[in-house]
């Protein structure tokens, strides 16, 4: 049986339109399996963990048929092994059912194809594997504008997020921060909200880079709408999602439940500036929840908007985040950095930023120039001579000529 026993030929007009490019054609399953995974964005909110359950344990399509057929609970039961999994059901269908209507299932695809939007669901070449790690909360499917292989992107990627009433300190961090990280390979999600979201995805944007925007309501109408030119150029060069359909208001509540993706789809989640309520405190807690590395810039004491980052830091544990290359070392340690640098540590580079190809300097002036100890000046240039970049002389250290240079 199909769902909603609708005409196979009906189906596949609704679902082909928002496949992602480049998929295969499909068989009859697989847009019964499309057209199911649609359909569990429209009926539960996001992140109702009962809806995860009956698709992880019964299938995305049987779960539909049994709530298209009227199912009672003793019949869910039936098709589920665990008490608990039945009790969670017996609650929620009072939530599905009044949302259960074809025509409201295929108006989602309708207007997600008008507005160019692509269905990615777990089957999908480009489905961010990070996304799974929610377990029975994570999305059936999302909704796509833009580029769906942006999303592959995210397996090496940082979400940067913070108060929407962001300072001049909180947005100068925030674009160092997004370059750098964009100059080491790296993707940068973020909410697409004002403040730090939006000046996270401007300076990826800027730097060439990819940047992906996880919003809270349908891909319809960008929010905020004084976004909405900064959101299609994330669209032109990355990509937008929503796990909710078109026609599906931003809410705060639905804000909270966006925030689950933004930790789940990053490698690690950096707290750029925040008040004490700020809503990427909640962010921040889904990434500790999840695993993730947790950073947080620290600012001002003086400073309201960072009384929430210095919250993480005192009581979640968050790293110290400065850099770009602090962000890295999050998920790699220090020696991916090493890398970044031409295989010498941040401290060899200062070193060798601080020697003269001609006059030779001393450890003690050295260790003035850098802000360094001496014996980590005495370490660096060891390692900088082994390497051959730097020489010493009678009267002190000078760097090495470029090799090649004769």
């Amino acid at each position: 049986m199909t769902p909603f026993r609708l005409e196979p030929a009906r189906l596949r007009e609704a679902v082909v339109p928002t496949l992602p490019p480049g998929a295969a054609e499909p068989d009859d399953a697989a847009v019964a399996a499309r057209f199911a995974a649609g359909a569990w964005t429209v009926l539960p909110e996001p992140g109702d963990g009962a809806a995860g359950i009956v698709r992880e344990r019964l299938g995305a399509v049987r779960a539909l048929q049994l709530l298209v057929e009227g199912a009672s609970a003793a019949d869910w039961g039936r098709e589920l092994d665990d008490a608990e999994d039945r009790r969670a059901v017996a609650d929620a269908l009072g939530r599905w059912q009044p949302r259960l209507a074809a025509e409201r299932i295929l108006a989602a695809f309708a207007q997600g194809a008008a507005f160019g939007q692509r269905l990615v669901t777990r089957d999908d070449a480009h489905w961010p594997a990070g996304l799974d790690d929610l377990g029975p909360h994570a999305p059936a499917a999302v909704w796509v504008r833009g580029d769906p292989a942006a999303l592959s992107a995210c397996a090496r990627s940082a979400a940067l997020v913070g108060s929407r009433a962001s300072s001049g300190y909180g947005e100068l961090v925030t674009a160092q921060l997004a370059s750098g990280l964009v100059a080491r390979g790296f993707a940068v999600v973020s909410g697409g909200a004002y403040g730090i979201d939006g000046a996270a995805h401007r300076a990826a944007l800027a730097a060439g880079g990819t940047t992906v925007a996880v919003l809270a309501g349908g891909l319809d109408r960008f929010y905020p709408a004084g976004h909405d030119e900064l959101l299609r150029r994330v669209a032109s060069s990355g990509c937008v999602i929503a796990e909710a359909p078109s026609g599906v208001p931003p809410t705060r509540w639905r804000f909270l439940a966006r925030n689950r993706l933004i930790a789940a789809l990053a490698s690690a989640t950096v707290v750029v500036e925040a008040g004490q309520r700020s809503g990427s405190i909640n962010t921040a807690g889904h990434a500790a929840a999840l695993g993730r590395p947790l950073g947080a810039v620290p600012g001002p004491v003086t400073s309201g908007s960072s009384t929430g980052c210095h919250r993480l830091l005192r009581e979640y544990g968050a790293a110290v985040v400065e850099r770009a290359e602090h962000v890295v070392e999050l998920l790699d340690g220090p020696g991916e950095e090493q890398h970044a640098l031409g295989g010498m540590t941040s401290d060899e580079l200062r070193v060798l930023d601080a020697l003269s190809a001609r006059a030779p300097r001393g450890v003690d002036e050295l260790a003035v120039r850098t802000g360094m100890a001496r014996g980590d000046v005495v370490a660096s240039l060891a390692l900088l001579e082994l390497g051959a970049r730097a020489l010493e002389r009678a009267s002190g250290w000078v760097r090495a000529a470029p090799q090649g240079s004769g």
